[in-house]
């Protein structure tokens, strides 16, 4: 196989990494860019998303010193594109724009996975700013969940942690619920002296809701000073990390099998020891056999191993991409 380069791109709510590599394994650069957040003006619409798509992926070109005619694909997995149709459609819109001869796109979950397992099948649980899940089974099945919010029974992520975390310190504040350390914690977190300072600020536009995300470790730093309000979130989101794991197994009649869950986001990644050692047991009960995993390597490296399995590159290539992430 001719030696060409590969462009893999993961791109999640608040960064886009990119990477450019070789099919033969060689890693020749790595770039960070904006989030990618296409959602609120919807895919087709969303040109500006596009555009830092493509600019993070030119400044990666340039960096590893490749001309965009020499790209023989691009691997894009992305966050908030939630659905097989957007993914196409994702697709569809890259490929016009001539980024690259073939292109594949897939909700970064898929690279979450990818960047752990060697086999390629197994569950990822993702929780970062939101919470996702998807298994590929050892024929090639697919599980997955819309993760689009509350209307499509998604629960959980950092920004849930945040709101919930606003929610409880107020209502404790006024006395419509438990009194709770939170109420001081979030006050003290946006510099106010009182919890609903912070709800009117965000009515009132002075504090955007994207905002709140950065109480999620505020909230776990409280549950594990041993808050029971906060505990009770953190065990709540637990649950739900456990349950999309436990039926994507399911579903993909993975459940009597030693298989590996990958955990990864955010919120997972950081390994907090009051939310994994609840993960961990909440897995033992509902999903036994499975082997829980938090990668060290990011999950760019799964969209990278994603592209060299589009080109059929040799397992002596995989092997070298991930010695090179590790070195990185």
């Amino acid at each position: 196989m001719a030696v060409g380069a590969l462009v893999a791109v993961d791109g999640g709510n608040s960064k886009t990494d990119a990477a450019v590599a070789t099919t033969a394994g060689e890693l020749l650069a790595t770039v960070r860019g904006d989030g990618f957040r296409p959602q609120a003006a919807g895919l087709d619409g969303a040109l500006d998303a596009l555009d830092a798509l493509e600019a993070v992926i030119a400044r990666a070109l340039r960096e590893a010193g490749v001309r965009p005619g020499d790209v023989v694909h691009l691997s894009a997995y992305m966050a908030n594109v939630d659905l097989p149709g957007e993914e196409e459609r994702l697709e569809k819109l890259l490929l016009a724009r001539g980024t690259a001869p073939s292109v594949t796109v897939g909700n970064d979950t898929f690279a979450l996975l990818r960047s752990a397992v060697t086999e390629g099948w197994g569950v990822a649980v993702v929780c970062g700013a939101g919470i996702n899940c998807a298994g590929v089974a050892p024929d090639g099945r697919t599980a997955r969940f819309p993760s689009l919010g509350s209307h499509t029974g998604d629960w959980g992520g950092g920004g849930e942690l945040g709101r919930s975390a606003l929610w409880h310190a107020i209502r404790g504040e006024d006395g419509r619920g438990p009194e709770t350390a939170l109420t001081a914690a979030v006050a003290a977190h946006f510099g106010v002296a009182r919890a609903i300072e912070v709800g009117l600020a965000v009515h009132f536009g002075e504090i955007g809701q994207d905002r709140l995300t950065g109480l999620a470790p505020v909230l776990l730093d409280t549950a594990e000073s041993g808050d029971e309000v906060a505990r009770g979130v953190v065990l709540r989101l637990a649950e739900e990390v456990a349950i999309l794991g436990s039926v994507a197994l399911r579903r993909l009649d993975l459940l009597g099998t030693a298989a590996d869950v990958v955990l990864g986001g955010g919120v997972l990644a950081a390994r907090r020891p009051l939310l994994m050692d609840a993960v961990a047991d909440r897995y033992a009960a509902l999903a036994p056999r499975a082997r829980l995993l938090v990668p060290e390597e990011p999950p760019l490296l799964g969209a990278a191993l994603l592209a060299l399995d589009h080109v059929a590159a040799p397992p002596s290539a995989h092997a070298a991409l991930r010695t090179a992430f590790r070195r990185r």
